[in-house]
């Protein structure tokens, strides 16, 4: 499901922005806190819908009150169970099916660097990449990463593991989908085993996994983009149990939830194309803290990114 452009504004909205939460003895200043733009921010189509330019216009025509009364006389639950039904389980399940099938091959295209891609989705793969960027450098903030052991949890076609097993870190990737393990397994072969000369880097263990059946001790654990396939409820477990894992920090990447971006959501689910696609889910940054403080970690560190087409939230936890 991809959105139009027609339904935001254009006006620029600043990506790739770190806050830390450290206390300082220093007043607070204007560049401490992220603040939301005046006008609405762009819109991710990590939520998409495929509709056609006459339905687009008169979506764009058309006042967010009379969109959300439209919303409101249809069932978008009624087809996320229809969904969920066909592939003989939930969210779970239907996570797996998609991606071990047309949601592979899309995704492969996104975050690969093949030319055939449309405007929207080389967007998506700009914001994407923007996130891997912030998240390494993240990272890397407290020095180098080699022999720093790192899980990947939700590894996709290895747009992350490949550039830590790059800078030295150990790492296991996992994934629930099996097609996309093995294409990450392919690509870091190509580009790990072919750089190397002599003691290269060494080559991340991969692992078809769901978050749930992860197990071990990392001294980071690293979840992105993830969460946007599971509602609040399952979040919760996901987060505690990545906690778990990981013993100095932890680094998540969600869909924010704002009133705008829930209601564009929703009108994308009256258009879901000829393709099928998992459910999305935002979260409000509040609940993500909670579940963090309530296993006993707090956020460090905030990060925002935004392009025309894609909105992440990205937080760094440690242990309160």
């Amino acid at each position: 499901m991809a959105y139009s452009a027609s339904l935001f504004s254009h006006i620029p909205f600043h990506a790739n922005r770190f806050i830390s939460t450290k206390r300082s003895s220093k007043p607070p200043t204007k560049t401490t806190l992220l603040k939301p733009p005046a006008a609405i921010p762009p819109l991710s189509t990590t939520i998409t819908f495929d509709a056609d330019l006459p339905t687009l216009a008169a979506i764009s025509g058309c006042s967010v009150a009379a969109l959300a009364a439209v919303i409101s006389l249809t069932d978008p639950e009624r087809r996320r169970k229809l969904q969920a039904e066909e592939v003989g389980g939930g969210d779970k399940e239907v996570v797996r099916e998609y991606f071990n099938n047309s949601g592979f091959q899309r995704w492969k295209k996104i975050y690969g660097e093949t030319d055939d891609v449309n405007k929207v989705q080389r967007d998506i793969r700009l914001g994407h990449s923007k996130t891997v960027e912030n998240v390494m450098a993240m990272l890397t903030d407290e020095g180098p990463l080699k022999g720093v052991t790192v899980c990947d949890a939700g590894c996709g076609t290895g747009s992350l593991a490949i550039p830590l097993a790059k800078e030295g870190a150990i790492v296991l990737a996992s994934d629930i989908s099996a097609a996309m393990v093995a294409e990450a397994k392919k690509q870091a072969e190509e580009q790990l085993l072919a750089d190397s000369e002599g003691a290269g880097p060494v080559m991340p263990k991969f692992e078809v996994k769901d978050l749930e059946s992860l197990n071990g001790k990392y001294d980071t654990v690293v979840c992105l983009d993830v969460l946007i396939h599971y509602p609040q409820s399952k979040a919760d477990g996901m987060i505690a149990h990545l906690a778990s894992l990981a013993e100095k920090r932890l680094i998540l990447s969600f869909a924010p939830k704002t009133v705008y971006y829930d209601l564009l959501k929703r009108v994308g689910e009256l258009f879901p194309g000829p393709s099928k696609a998992t459910r999305a889910y935002l979260h409000a940054e509040a609940d993500v803290e909670r579940a963090l403080q309530k296993v006993g970690w707090k956020i460090r560190k905030r990060g925002l990114t935004t392009t025309q087409f894609y909105f992440a939230r990205l937080i760094e936890a440690v242990p309160a």
